[in-house]
């Protein structure tokens, strides 16, 4: 930002092994022209990160620069919106970009900001590094550009991750070279190592993908069936933080994760128990979830939701098939709606077309009649049960090619009156009121009406 005074902290302290890796890691930075001595009035320590095969990976701390810098609001895809285009491919290939983000240069004026200090001396980047805050979203607008022509036809862009698809292997070839000479036009060049082609099943951003669908991948899973029973909350955000990733191929996982989640919360103590271990232990059960289908455009989709004071839960289908899963928990405001605006509260943005709905409908007095959770299955298990018994209950459900009918509804004059008589004649509201009186357990709570 304009008129900032220039950020000058001194080194980090390091170990003589550490000092040794700095020392070869600056010489690589230096023979591949990424850094040159810096006369800079600005400066910044690093510090190392040690990887889980062991090696140490160098980190420039820029945060005080990051918090100066005039964010780029350039945004980053939905990694799950990227896979809706995949239905019916067969063949893919993957392609790696070596050194991602150093493959853009720094703007010369903007050079001596990206100094770092330690006891080599100070050098700054002429490429751009990677722990810079506008960094993803700049490469993110190259890469669009570039291959913005091919998105959403034969071509999938995260960053510096490039997958190619299509159905048909002699076409695929063919969008293949479109895509390395787009590479190489723009000087932008691929890691080998890390490319892979002519593929009939590929491992894309911690998913495997194929023509059958999607489904987690179980090398990225076996970290979460690994994990060690939290100790803290630091290990309990970082736990869910990973098994929230794959959200989609769990049902429930919001609600499951319940027990968990409440130990993030400032005023509660962190106490492991039993419910905790539970919760804990159904989730390391990811390596179970499901394969997953790709939406096909044309064709209708079916959003099977329901409410309950656990949470809320959705199904996506398409021809009796899951596209995915999503639920979470209750906010606390939503813990006081009633019934109806608890149903609702599964709708997270209505469109025009709902809303005019709601506009007529305000204008009566309706009756709402109560359809059973039975016919409404899967919705309904997401809301309220285990994932266990969620998989058992799945098996039950079956879709005409008509579609299915979920609830009626009916507007006609009622009052106040008529709704208390037709309540006192339920004797399945009145078995709940009485367990709500008894101070039982239950989805349903006694609200004193004001008249």
């Amino acid at each position: 930002m304009p008129r900032t005074t220039p950020i000058l902290i001194a080194p980090y302290r390091m170990a003589l092994t550490e000092l040794k890796e700095l020392k070869s890691q600056l010489q690589e930075l230096i023979d591949k022209g990424f850094v040159r001595p810096s006369f800079s009035p600005c400066g910044v320590p690093v510090l190392f990160i040690k990887k889980k095969d062991g090696s140490m990976r160098l980190c420039i701390d820029y945060r005080q620069l990051n918090k100066m810098t005039i964010k780029n609001k350039y945004s980053l895809p939905w990694i799950d919106d990227l896979f809706d285009q995949l239905k019916g491919a067969a063949w893919f290939s993957k392609i790696d970009l070596r050194s991602g983000y150093y493959q853009l240069s720094v703007k010369e004026s903007d050079v001596p900001k990206t100094t770092f200090r330690m006891r080599y001396g100070h050098y700054e980047f002429l490429v751009i590094p990677f722990n810079l805050t506008n960094t993803p979203a700049v490469f993110m607008y190259l890469m669009n550009r570039i291959f913005r022509p091919y998105l959403d036809k034969f071509v999938v862009v995260f960053l510096n991750d490039i997958l190619i698809y299509f159905r048909d292997e002699v076409e695929h070839t063919e969008h293949l070279r479109t895509v390395l000479q787009t590479l190489r036009d723009n000087q932008l060049y691929a890691k080998f190592s890390k490319s892979e082609f002519w593929l009939r099943e590929v491992e894309f951003l911690g998913y495997i993908i194929s023509n059958d669908g999607i489904r987690v991948d179980p090398n990225k899973v076996s970290a979460i069936v690994e994990w060690k029973t939290p100790k803290n909350v630091t290990n309990v955000r970082s736990f869910l933080g990973l098994a929230g990733y794959y959200r989609r191929f769990v049902k429930d996982l919001s609600m499951i994760a319940t027990p968990m989640t409440r130990l993030l919360q400032k005023e509660v103590k962190f106490e492991w128990s039993d419910k905790c271990q539970q919760s804990f232990e159904k989730l390391k059960k990811l390596t179970e979830a499901p394969v997953l289908v790709q939406p096909e455009s044309g064709k209708e989709f079916v959003i099977y939701s329901d409410a309950s004071l656990n949470g809320l839960g959705c199904v996506l289908m398409q021809e009796g098939k899951v596209i995915a899963y999503a639920s979470r928990q209750l906010k606390p405001h939503e813990r006081n709606y009633l019934t109806h605006d608890l149903k609702l509260a599964a709708i997270k943005d209505l469109n025009l077309r709902q809303r005019r709905w709601l506009e007529l409908l305000k204008d009566y007095e309706l009756i709402i009649d109560y359809h059973p959770g039975k016919a409404n299955v899967v919705a309904d298990a997401l809301s309220r049960k285990s994932l266990f018994t969620l998989r058992a209950m799945n098996t039950q459900l079956a879709l005409t090619e008509y579609g299915s009918i979920l609830a009626e509804l009916k507007a006609r004059p009622a009052f106040l009156q008529e709704i208390c008589e037709v309540q006192m004649s339920d004797n399945e509201l009145l078995a709940n009121r009485t367990q709500c009186e008894l101070g039982v357990e239950s989805d349903f709570r006694l609200i004193p009406i004001v008249t």
